[in-house]
């Protein structure tokens, strides 16, 4: 099943090809419609939430301290008061989101090797605090999870990546993807896409 987030990439992509434009481009626009903070770069927003967290929390191991500031974010009284625990939740992945499940053992041991165990405990800390705070204030019961923007962008500061670079990181294996999507677009289509949208703009009438 092809998620939300999956088609905006898609249709960007298509769309650029749809056009004439060239395969540098066209993969440029896939990646900036990819960039943003409620997309793939959020890993961003979560390491400004988590150097925040840090800067107001004394103690990030005491967790009724981690919770109380958490509260305040989801009160729209902190941070960016979005209201938003960035890399907290998906579209499709409820319960859990089997990429983090399975990422999450291997930033543990990164973050043992770097000496970033008490990074982790804060990540840690928020990954289990978070999601009762947020069905307990937003009255969301559906389950919601960390998802793998969560810890990607804490294992690509570990690896001495810059953050300009994590959202280009990230989009290295959808480039084959976008790929397919521009090659069936120039071989079966050939046609601009000329997207429709209606008015929902209240016209006054004298």
């Amino acid at each position: 099943m092809r998620t939300n987030a999956r088609r905006i990439r898609a249709s960007a992509t298509r769309c650029g090809s749809a056009s004439g434009s060239d395969t540098y481009s066209t993969v440029a626009a896939a990646m900036s419609s990819l960039k943003g903070p409620k997309h793939g770069g959020a890993n961003i927003k979560v390491m400004d939430m988590m150097e925040d967290i840090r800067a107001h929390v004394g103690d990030c191991a005491d967790k009724d301290a981690v919770a109380d500031y958490l509260g305040k974010i989801i009160d729209r009284e902190a941070f960016d008061k979005k209201g938003l625990v960035y890399g907290m939740g998906h579209a499709v992945y409820s319960l859990s989101d089997p990429r983090e499940r399975i990422f999450k053992r291997y930033v543990e041991q990164l973050a043992e090797e770097k000496h970033r165990t008490a990074d982790f405990e804060l990540y840690r800390n928020v990954e289990e605090l978070a999601p009762v705070l947020i069905a307990q204030k937003r009255r969301i019961f559906k389950g919601v999870s960390p998802n793998v923007d969560f810890y990607s962008g804490f294992v690509y500061d570990m690896l001495g990546i810059p953050r300009e670079m994590y959202t280009a990181v990230f989009a290295i294996a959808r480039i084959v993807g976008w790929s397919a999507h521009r090659l069936e677009e120039l071989i079966c289509m050939d046609k601009i896409i000329r997207p429709a949208y209606m008015s929902v703009m209240n016209e006054k009438t004298e």
